[in-house]
C-alpha cells in the first residue's frame, strides 16, 4: 500500500518539477482543515464557504462545492468547482480543483495518524498557470476528549505569467468531543511565505479563532457533517476577520 501511494505522489511531483516557475499560492477564504482519516466506500458532497473584511474595509468571499469519494482504506479523491467574489463584483467561477488524500498509517495504530494532501487546480485566469498544493496531514488524540490536527502545505504555481518561489502555509484545529452533534474548539491558518526563506514576522499572515463541529446521523448510513469559525487576524498584514463554513453530505 505505501509503496504505491509513493509512486504516485513522486509521480505528481516529479512532472511539477519540471515545469517553469511561477506565481505563489496561498491559503483562501473558503480554506478548511484536512483530515488524514479515509473512510473507504464514502461519497460526499460539500460546500466550502468563506468571507474576509480586509484591514482597508473590502471584502473577499469564495465558495466551492465538490464531489468526493473513498476509493479504499487509504485514497480518497474529490473534484470541486470554485466561486469567489470580491467588492464590488459579484460572483465568477474561479478554478476547478482535483484533490486526493492518502491515509499513510493505520487509524489508531500509533500515537499519531498521518496523511498526504495532493491538490491540483486550474484557475479560470490562465496566465495564473496551474496550482499545485500537497503536504502531509497529522492528528493525535491530547486526551480522551481532545484531538489535535496539525498540517504543513506546500503551494505552487506553475506555467504562469509572473515566477515565485513555493510557499508554506501552514493549518491547525483543537476539538472538544462533547456531543457528536455539537463540538467546540478552535482552529488557526496561516502563510509563512516562501518555504526555504521565510517573510518576516509583520509580513506574515496568522489567523485564528473559535470553531464548532457536528454531525447529524439520518436515514440509513447517511449524515449531515459540519464545521465553522470566526478567525482574527493576528498581525496587520491579516485580513481583520474571516468567517468560514464547511458542510458535507456523507451517504
Amino acid at each position: 500500500m505505501h509503496t504505491a501511494i509513493r509512486a504516485g505522489a513522486a509521480s505528481l511531483l516529479s512532472l511539477a518539477a519540471c515545469l517553469p516557475l511561477a506565481t505563489a499560492a496561498h491559503a483562501g477564504p473558503s480554506d478548511y482543515i484536512s483530515s488524514p482519516i479515509v473512510e473507504q466506500g464514502e461519497k460526499e458532497i460539500s460546500y466550502q464557504f468563506g468571507t474576509v473584511r480586509a484591514r482597508d474595509g473590502t471584502r473577499e468571499s469564495a465558495m466551492a462545492l465538490g464531489l468526493g469519494y473513498g476509493v479504499n482504506s487509504f485514497w480518497s479523491t474529490e473534484l470541486s468547482f470554485k466561486a469567489k467574489r470580491e467588492t464590488p463584483d459579484g460572483w465568477r467561477y474561479d478554478a476547478i480543483e482535483w484533490e486526493n488524500k492518502f491515509q499513510l498509517t493505520e487509524t489508531g495504530k500509533y500515537p499519531v495518524d498521518v496523511g498526504l494532501l495532493i491538490e491540483v487546480e486550474r484557475p479560470k485566469d490562465r496566465t495564473e498557470g496551474y496550482e499545485l498544493r500537497f503536504g502531509p496531514l497529522f492528528q493525535t488524540e491530547l486526551s480522551s476528549s481532545v484531538v489535535a490536527n496539525a498540517n504543513l502545505l506546500f503551494g505552487k504555481n506553475y506555467r504562469a505569467v509572473t515566477p515565485s518561489p513555493m510557499q508554506l502555509d501552514y493549518q491547525w484545529q483543537l476539538k472538544y468531543r462533547w456531543k457528536p452533534e455539537f463540538e467546540v474548539g478552535a482552529q488557526g491558518f496561516g502563510s509563512l511565505g516562501p518555504w526555504h526563506d521565510w517573510l518576516p514576522g509583520a509580513q506574515q499572515e496568522h489567523k485564528l479563532g473559535p470553531a464548532v463541529f457536528g454531525k447529524v446521523r439520518l436515514d440509513g448510513s447517511s449524515a449531515i457533517k459540519y464545521n465553522a469559525a470566526w478567525l482574527i487576524g493576528a498581525n496587520s498584514n491579516t485580513p481583520r476577520n474571516t468567517l468560514r463554513l464547511q458542510a458535507e453530505y456523507e451517504f
